[in-house]
């Protein structure tokens, strides 16, 4: 039974550190509607370019059972402004749902976890 949870809990800390990598490097890239979206949000430039910083290092920490805490607690952040985020600019669900998913992700790996 050990195992399994420990085996799960690192195919799910993997699969969220994938997801954090791949918004890191959109919001560093400014792909799509991204730079748009901050600028909308009432951001400044800057800060998308700190989001993404913040999405790699917590997909970072996510990679490594040592650091896994962190990485977890980060991402909970990340999505804790993100969905406020959201929320607060009336988004429509297709904007909402992937934040919801990512956030259903930490809080299951967390469970997990614990």
């Amino acid at each position: 039974m050990v195992l399994t949870t420990v085996f799960f809990e690192s195919i799910l800390a993997t699969t969220v550190a994938v997801l954090f990598a791949i918004a890191g490097a959109v919001n560093l890239a400014g792909l799509g509607t991204v730079t748009r979206d901050f600028a909308r949000w009432g951001y400044p430039a800057w800060f998308r370019l700190f989001c993404g910083a913040l999405e790699l290092l917590s997909a970072a920490l996510l990679s490594r059972q040592q650091t896994r805490v962190l990485g977890l607690a980060l991402a909970g952040v990340i999505m804790t402004g993100a969905l406020f985020t959201l929320l607060r600019n009336r988004e429509p669900f297709r904007h909402l749902a992937p934040a919801l998913i990512f956030s259903a992700l930490v809080v299951v790996t967390v469970a997990v976890r614990s």
